[in-house]
């Protein structure tokens, strides 16, 4: 793996979250700050910015292609993708096609990063059965890796009707379109982009993220194994954080909203509750939650970067809960100053390894 100060991207990630009942702030407007947001973090440097798909009445972003499309019109230079597509109850065709017309549209800066998704409501909503979760994922990527690479297509699956030898339009820019596949930590998923040669981004929301470096392994051995060239391989991790130049404000300004998002989504999926206690040790220098100062969340991706050997990392600035200005502030803290720190101390690491 390249680890060069070169080498690693810094980007964004944001499902739109939105609760106008609780902040006042519509779906609508939301959507509208996503373009401000990208729009800055063009500005100050950063790579790239990543929208989720969500099908809940709490995010505002079920159509990530469509509102990437109206960043792209904004933008010159920032890369733009999906933060996931959820493959498994969608058109791996349609899919291609939108994210082929945003390449387009920002002259060869699109992306998509497939996944399962961290939620299910899209499965209902499109008529799509539960038990079918894993064989969906897999046989549309298959589909989608196979649009991407050829303009003809002739394909046959269980859950979607055959193609043959029918072409797709429009064609990307960038050949082939790029396809990293999305992760919360599952072992087959690692193996699955290792054997394929695709890159990964492991969405680490908890826990240690040093804890993830054996799927990093197994995913570079699957890799090996099938014969890719590992200096080729891309690694993203994406995180939750916020930054201001204070850290305990910015610790005591996210614990509420963090809290309060947690542990709903803990009441769905019976988790434990969310606790101060908790949220301390997620933004310790071991834990998951970068948010703090800037040197301070410096500090911890260096640390990430050292443990994982990342070469992109995605800050989640989103919530609710907090307003719109503290988001855009921690954007610029993170291109100006986090940022740099990264690259200066990477670049002198890199210099005492090849004296």
């Amino acid at each position: 793996m390249n680890q060069s100060s070169e080498s690693m991207e810094f980007g964004l990630s944001t499902f739109l979250e939105s609760k106008p009942t609780a902040n006042g702030v519509s779906h609508a407007e939301r959507i509208r700050q996503a373009v401000e947001e990208a729009e800055l973090a063009e500005q100050v440097g950063l790579d790239v910015y990543a929208i989720g798909e969500h099908h809940r009445e709490d995010y505002a972003s079920s159509a990530p292609a469509t509102i990437l499309a109206a960043i792209a019109s904004k933008t010159n230079k920032i890369r733009l993708s999906s933060a996931v597509s959820v493959l498994s109850s969608d058109d791996p065709v349609r899919i291609y096609q939108n994210f082929a017309t945003l390449d387009a549209l920002s002259s060869g800066r699109a992306e998509i990063m497939a996944g399962r998704g961290s939620f299910i409501e899209s499965f209902p909503l499109f008529g799509y059965d539960l038990d079918d979760y894993n064989e969906l994922f897999e046989e549309k990527l298959d589909l989608l890796l196979q649009v991407s690479a050829s303009e003809k297509v002739t394909w046959r699956g269980k859950h979607r009707p055959a193609i043959h030898d029918l072409g797709v339009y429009p064609r990307a820019v960038q050949e082939p379109l790029p396809v990293w596949i999305g992760t919360g930590g599952n072992v087959n998923s690692a193996i699955r982009a290792g054997v394929l040669g695709l890159p990964i981004c492991f969405a680490i929301i908890g826990g240690s993220p040093a804890q993830f470096a054996p799927l990093v392994q197994v995913y570079k051995e699957a890799a090996l194994q099938a014969g890719h060239d590992l200096n080729q391989l891309q690694i993203a991790v994406h995180s939750h954080g916020l930054i201001k130049e204070d850290g305990e404000q910015a610790a005591n300004m996210q614990f509420p909203a963090v809290v309060d998002q947690i542990n709903k989504i803990g009441r769905e999926r019976g988790f434990s509750e969310y606790t101060r206690r908790s949220f301390d040790q997620a933004r310790s220098i071991n834990g998951a939650l970068y948010t703090g100062d800037p040197e301070y969340v410096a500090e911890k991706i260096i640390l990430l970067r050292k443990n994982l050997g990342l070469t992109r990392f995605l800050l989640h600035v989103d919530n609710s809960m907090l307003a719109h200005r503290d988001l855009l502030e921690t954007i610029e803290l993170f291109g100006t100053r986090v940022v740099p720190i990264v690259k200066k101390e990477l670049a002198r690491i890199q210099s005492s390894s090849n004296k």
